[in-house]
């Protein structure tokens, strides 16, 4: 085991609601004899335009606290752990096969409400499709938009706007989009499934760093379809930066935007565009609707690299994915009509924050422990155990910001998202 120490690169309402309270004062001077208050006037119920939902794949509350100590310190916050509502979900899918969900049967959950089997894209337990909150948010006449490190056409983001019985089916995801949902921004991996087998793109088949990845669609070259049907399709950072007006296509790599591997065995965390700068520039897009916008940003860095076990890499996806969160929350805070939503989809490696001891190591392979890491300001460090190589069911941590904001707090299954986000994106009636 490597026990060196490892650090990552960096890369006025007052006045309103003072004049409020004067005005109450004049109109109600002082209770009558009986003590009651003159006003009868009813508080208004929280309202949302706009939608910001972030989902840290495989990001559990120790993932959360490892990043916090070596990106923030010892008393330090991270951004999301700073939105003032803070909750938690329960991730159990409905699967006669398994009790860990996976991130398809738990981005349903989020996107329809309703329970699942893993590997399922928003159709239920007998493969029926369900509405979705991307499509009813465009029903009611919102802007949506998806932001992702994976593929653009992976599990979670595929369950907000589309409906297959096997989240494999990628081509047919893309297929959807163009045809079905309609999302406005689409950034992130993923070229392989819009082009037709030998039909390489911006992106050459069979790089070196994976010569397992190369385009493998099966309907049609959908780059041209999706060109055809208004988008600007951009490849590289330059060109998303001058894509302007309406529909955006972004594809900036083959499959995920990493290769996800064992440290030092070829992994690589280097985006041609980051999640944050993806994320800008689709709240600038998708802000131009007067209806308002639903977009889901992920980070998918965080499960990918838990899988292999790899802590400097899950602490470098945890950066990135802090460093678009504090996008969103900078719009939100100035767009106070803006739910913001922060949580996982499930917990990936069993992940444990431990201190450095040599005489408490705990095996090697998937039980391996992982560092030392540096803690931010401090001379001090800390260690990371690895209980597995897979998902596990523990409780996944909530924050959220913004109207409906405190429907959050507490327990709840990962369905009760669902309830809160339709509550602004499902048509009205």
């Amino acid at each position: 085991m490597n026990r060196n120490v490892r650090g990552l690169r960096w890369g006025t309402p007052v006045a309103a609601a003072s004049a409020a309270v004067v005005a109450t004062m004049v109109l109600n001077p002082t209770p009558g004899a009986s003590g009651a208050p003159q006003s009868t006037a009813k508080a208004k119920a929280p309202t949302a335009k706009n939608v910001i939902f972030i989902n840290g794949d495989g990001m559990g509350a120790a993932a959360r606290e490892a990043a916090r100590l070596h990106l923030a310190g010892l008393q330090g916050r991270l951004t999301m752990d700073r939105l003032p509502v803070s909750g938690q979900l329960t991730t159990t899918p409905d699967d006669p096969k398994a009790v860990v969900t996976d991130s398809a049967a738990a981005a349903t959950a989020w996107a329809t409400g309703e329970k699942t089997y893993n590997g399922a894209i928003s159709v239920d337990t007998h493969g029926n499709p369900l509405p979705t909150l991307g499509a009813q948010a465009k029903a009611a006449g919102k802007a949506t938009g998806l932001v992702t490190t994976a593929q653009v056409t992976d599990a979670s983001p595929a369950a907000f706007f589309a409906n297959t019985a096997d989240r494999g089916k990628q081509d047919e995801i893309a297929r959807q989009y163009l045809d079905v949902s309609k999302p406005d921004v689409i950034l992130g991996g993923g070229e392989d499934w819009w082009l037709p087998a030998g039909t390489a793109g911006a992106f050459p088949d069979k790089p070196a760093e994976d010569t397992s990845e190369g385009s493998r669609g099966t309907k049609g070259n959908l780059i041209a379809k999706a060109q055809r049907s208004g988008y600007r399709y951009v490849t590289n950072a330059k060109d998303l930066d001058k894509a302007t007006g309406g529909k955006v296509l972004g594809l900036f790599g083959n499959e995920e935007m990493f290769q996800q591997r064992p440290e030092g065995q070829g992994d690589v965390y280097a985006p041609a565009v980051d999640l944050a700068t993806m994320t800008s520039k689709a709240l600038k897009t998708l802000d131009k609707n007067k209806k308002g916008f639903f977009l889901m940003v992920e980070e998918e860095g965080v499960d990918e690299f838990a899988h292999s076990n790899n802590g400097t890499r899950v602490l470098q996806s945890m950066q990135q994915l802090e460093k678009a969160v504090a996008v969103a929350r900078a719009y939100q805070a100035t767009h106070p009509d803006t739910l913001l939503v922060v949580t996982g989809d499930h917990e990936t490696g069993g992940l444990a924050v431990e201190e450095n001891d040599t005489a408490d190591e705990s095996g090697t392979g998937v039980s391996a422990e992982d560092g030392p890491f540096t803690i931010h300001g401090s001379d001090r460090t800390f260690t990371i155990d690895w209980t597995t190589s897979g998902h596990t069911s523990v409780d996944v941590p909530v924050t959220a910001a913004g109207p409906l904001a405190s429907r959050f707090t507490g327990k709840h299954a990962n369905t009760y998202v669902h309830d809160v986000l339709s509550q602004v994106l499902a048509p009205r009636r």
